[in-house]
C-alpha cells in the first residue's frame, strides 16, 4: 500500500513547460485554468517533457476554444496505426461562462488569449491561459530594466548580509 502513495505522488502536480517568452511579449490580466483534449500518444510525449509552445496562442471557433501553433512531437516508439500530428489544434474544456466571458473579451476589447503554463494536476494536463494584451518595445524595455535592478538588489542584499 505505501508504494502505490508513493507513486501517486510523483504524478501529481508538476510542471510540465512554461512560456516565458508570453510574459515577456505580454501583459497578462487574467489568468484561466484550462482542460485540454489529447490523445494517447500526446500523453506519453508529456510524460516525457516534449512539447513546444513558445508559438501557441489559443482560438475561438464557433464558440469554443482551441489551441493552436503548440507542438508536441511523438515519441520514436509511438504507435504505427496512429498518424501523429504534432501541431494539430486541441481543443480546451472550460465552463461555458468563462468561454462566454474570453470571446467577449477577445472580441470586444481585442485581448489574445496565450498559453502561459502546462502542468499536471492528479493525472490530468491542464493549461494555464492568459488573457492578455501586447506590449509594445518601450514597456519591454522597463521590464527589463526593473528585471535588472531586482537582480542587483539582492546581489546587494546579500553581499551586506554576508558582512554582517
Amino acid at each position: 500500500m505505501a508504494k502505490a502513495k508513493d507513486k501517486d505522488k510523483k504524478n501529481t502536480g508538476g510542471t510540465i513547460a512554461l512560456n516565458k517568452r508570453a510574459r515577456h511579449e505580454y501583459h497578462i490580466d487574467q489568468r484561466y485554468e484550462a482542460g485540454i483534449a489529447l490523445q494517447g500518444w500526446e500523453l506519453k510525449a508529456l510524460r516525457a517533457g516534449r512539447i513546444n509552445f513558445g508559438d501557441g496562442y489559443a482560438v475561438v471557433l464557433k464558440g469554443e476554444l482551441f489551441l493552436v501553433g503548440t507542438s508536441i512531437p511523438p515519441l520514436i516508439s509511438a504507435s504505427t496505426h496512429v498518424v501523429a500530428v504534432d501541431r494539430r489544434t486541441r481543443k480546451l474544456l472550460l465552463h461555458r461562462q468563462e468561454i462566454d466571458q474570453l470571446i467577449g473579451a477577445v472580441e470586444r476589447k481585442g485581448y489574445t488569449l496565450v498559453p502561459i503554463a502546462m502542468y499536471w494536476k492528479g493525472n490530468k494536463v491542464k493549461v494555464e491561459i492568459g488573457l492578455a494584451r501586447g506590449k509594445q518595445e518601450h514597456d519591454k524595455r522597463n521590464t527589463e530594466k526593473e528585471r535588472d535592478w531586482q537582480r542587483e538588489k539582492q546581489r546587494t542584499m546579500r553581499s551586506h548580509n554576508r558582512e554582517a
